[in-house]
């Protein structure tokens, strides 16, 4: 029995470093193709695995559910669809809105949103306690005209549709549980490289 756990463990592990290493691979091969170095510290969003990837170093710190836009990837200015490439994280919000604290235009007035556990829609689609606004790296393809991600309002954020976190539902922001968003705000800097895939 407890060679059979022994394998089982060494299996999940040996699964578990080869999907740490497809990321890595996707990352460098990005960063190369565009001309930009590797950072030490950055967030890397899978739309296929709707999965946000903290990484330090070459480490995967920790991983968190997201929703990316509910129409796809498109990077085009109200096309309500989240935009690839490389972006940064530009201004934050919300270090004293308690946790599912509603932001309107960035500022927190005192309302709480009600947290939505099941797959229901908000009637409000709320943006909750902390928020990463990110800027595009990418001129002309995330930057710049009809693509511009800073000017598209492109958020990472909380979210009162957590029970509709792991599938696209969003607007194009990147939605997280709030407990989650709260957690990684509080490790990422201004400037951080975020990459979306």
């Amino acid at each position: 029995m407890k060679y059979k756990i022994l394998i089982i463990i060494t299996l999940f592990l040996q699964i578990e470093l080869a999907g740490q290493k497809t990321i890595f691979n996707k990352i460098n091969q990005y960063l190369v193709d565009i001309n930009k170095e590797y950072a030490e510290e950055m967030i890397f969003v899978s739309i296929e695995k709707q999965t946000l990837y903290y990484i330090n170093k070459t480490e995967i710190i920790k991983k968190y559910v997201i929703s990316s836009g509910e129409l796809g990837v498109g990077n085009k200015q109200g096309s309500n669809k989240t935009p690839l490439g490389l972006h940064k994280v530009k201004d934050k919000f919300g270090d004293k809105t308690p946790e599912n604290g509603r932001m309107i235009g960035r500022v927190f007035y005192g309302q709480i949103a009600t947290i939505l556990k099941d797959t229901s829609r908000s009637k409000t689609d709320d943006v909750t306690s902390r928020i990463m606004w990110l800027d595009g790296q990418e001129e002309g393809y995330n930057k710049g005209g009809e693509v511009d991600s800073y000017k598209r309002y492109i958020y990472i954020h909380g979210t009162s549709e957590e029970g509709r976190l792991g599938t696209p539902s969003s607007h194009g922001c990147i939605r997280m549980k709030n407990k989650d968003i709260i957690e990684l705000y509080d490790k990422i800097k201004l400037g951080t490289l975020v990459l979306i895939l």
